[in-house]
């Protein structure tokens, strides 16, 4: 069997990836490409996100924005132990902003990404063993078959994650539009919150 190509290897080629915008399936991307993503090879947590947004994609940097100081928050984790790339390694579904809708909320993940770079980079973090999903593009790659449909419903049954290897902690996005959601579920932050922080704490 092929040995998987390294890290650095992907990276680079990450780098002059230009399938979504010379190969699109449907629209091409509606700018240059600019890929946003943290692989490690000595991280044992994944924060496996959606897409970069549009500060994300100017900065050049994940979670620069309200949703990352939410998601630190939920990890128990401050910015420079987030971003410390040996402990935690932050690779989305899509590495490019995918742009705007009409209504101007961000657009899906490009499926292009997922389907050429997503397999090649786990195989190159076999040391990883803690994914934290953020959304229901990560759900639905990670845990396959046995993810619902809804990501309310994969949260709400969290600790099925925590039987598998990796294991997979399912929450919702971190982002503002999901804070009705929160006052209306206070178990997420009773119960599933001190439990994602102590497997998170472990792997510091």
């Amino acid at each position: 069997m092929a040995r998987p190509p390294a890290l650095n290897t992907l990276l680079t080629e990450i780098a002059r990836c230009r399938i979504c915008v010379e190969e699109p399936r449907g629209k091409p991307l509606p700018h240059e490409p600019r890929p946003v993503l943290r692989p490690s090879k000595t991280a044992r947590i994944l924060i496996a996100g959606q897409a970069p947004g549009t500060r994300v994609h100017a900065s050049g940097m994940p979670f620069t924005d309200p949703s990352g100081e939410r998601l630190r928050n939920w990890l128990g984790v401050n910015s420079e132990q987030f971003y410390d790339i040996s402990r935690i390694a932050i690779v989305p579904m899509g590495f490019c902003f995918p742009g705007l809708s009409a209504h101007g909320a961000d657009l899906p993940p490009r499926p292009e990404c997922a389907a050429r770079w997503r397999a090649p980079l786990m195989a190159a973090m076999p040391q990883v063993d803690l994914i934290v999903l953020l959304g229901a593009h990560a759900m639905r790659w990670h845990m396959g078959k046995d993810a619902a449909v809804k990501v309310e419903d994969n949260v709400r049954n969290w600790r099925q994650g925590l039987a598998r290897t990796p294991r997979l902690f399912p929450l919702p996005h971190p982002s503002w539009r999901n804070s009705g959601w929160l006052k209306r579920n206070p178990w997420f932050e009773a119960e599933l919150l001190p439990v994602l922080r102590a497997e998170v704490a472990a792997r510091m």
